[in-house]
């Protein structure tokens, strides 16, 4: 029995060994070349609150995999597979035509602190949202532009 619980116990272990949490995600690939790396800041978003609603985002950072060859994009997609972080759940998971797209949300205090929008598929692409947004402000924008538009 005893002998039981240790094999358990290495079989947790490894499998947490082989997880990956979301900002090692995003620095894994943020430091690859052939990747398109976009990174709007603090100050640029309070900029744009001037001319526009920004509904409580302070950063947005963008991976995009276009460029990449299929060894990169086919360690994107085993990234994902592993992808364990405890401070995020899945709010969508979405399958259609080849694309795989999830979004996770890390929320803290009734607000959602992250967004993270995972594709996979045709074009792969990683985007995160940080910021202090109202739960209610994202059924807005679902609302509003819910059709694709």
């Amino acid at each position: 029995m005893k002998r039981y619980f240790v094999i358990l116990a290495l079989i947790l272990i490894c499998q947490a060994g082989n997880s990956q949490t979301m900002n090692q995600l995003f620095n894994e690939f943020s430091k690859i070349e052939q990747i398109n790396h976009v990174k709007i800041g603090n100050i640029t978003m309070k900029l744009a609150s001037l001319f526009t609603e920004t509904m409580g985002v302070n950063g947005i950072e963008v991976l995009e995999f276009g460029s990449c060859n299929s060894d990169v994009k086919q360690r994107f997609e085993k990234a994902i597979k592993e992808l364990k972080d405890p401070d995020f759940e899945t709010m969508v998971t979405s399958n259609e035509k080849g694309s795989r797209t999830k979004v996770m949300v890390r929320i803290e205090k009734d607000m959602i602190r992250e967004m993270v929008v995972l594709t996979t598929g045709n074009s792969n692409a990683l985007v995160r949202i940080k910021g202090k947004i109202k739960p209610s402000d994202i059924e807005k924008v679902m609302k509003d532009h819910g059709n694709g538009c």
